[in-house]
């Protein structure tokens, strides 16, 4: 026959963890840093703040000439830092955070460096872009559009 040879006691109703006896740890911090999206230490990320700004002082005007929808992911390292969307088809023109609402006619995937280069004017959009130097998926022609926008926008 076998004998118990661990002495433990059996377990009772009621038996269990007593008021008290464990400790709350309360929730997990929150990170000391904001989301990658809300990060003003990037350089686009004022170049941006000052084109929403510029598109809502003359947005209608560009919905008249542009008609497109852009969607902007600006890398660093391969990983998407700044997500902005130029919406240039819809009412009197908006400019926000993140991917686009509404389908975008296209999207550009630009490393920070290229893109202030770009936006400054300090080389040209296409041969960049046959360089390699971003990707555009979408209408790719669309992009000389774009162009015009951070033209207009540099001259203010």
């Amino acid at each position: 026959m076998w004998k118990r040879t661990d002495h433990q006691p059996k377990i009772k109703a009621g038996d269990g963890p007593r008021v008290g006896q464990f400790k709350d740890l309360g929730s997990a911090p929150k990170p000391a840093t904001p989301h990658p999206l809300e990060l003003p230490e990037f350089q686009s990320f004022l170049v941006f703040e000052d084109i929403s700004q510029h598109i809502k002082e003359a947005g209608a005007q560009m919905v008249k000439k542009v008609n497109a929808i852009f969607q902007l992911d600006i890398t660093k390292d391969g990983k998407t830092i700044l997500q902005r969307t130029i919406d240039l088809k819809n009412g009197s023109g908006d400019m926000y955070p993140g991917s686009a609402r509404l389908p975008a006619d296209t999207v550009f995937t630009i490393p920070e460096p290229v893109f202030m280069e770009l936006v400054l004017g300090k080389i040209n959009p296409q041969k960049a872009f046959l360089a390699g130097k971003f990707k555009v998926s979408g209408k790719v022609l669309l992009g000389q559009k774009l162009e015009k926008v951070f033209k207009d926008w540099a001259k203010c």
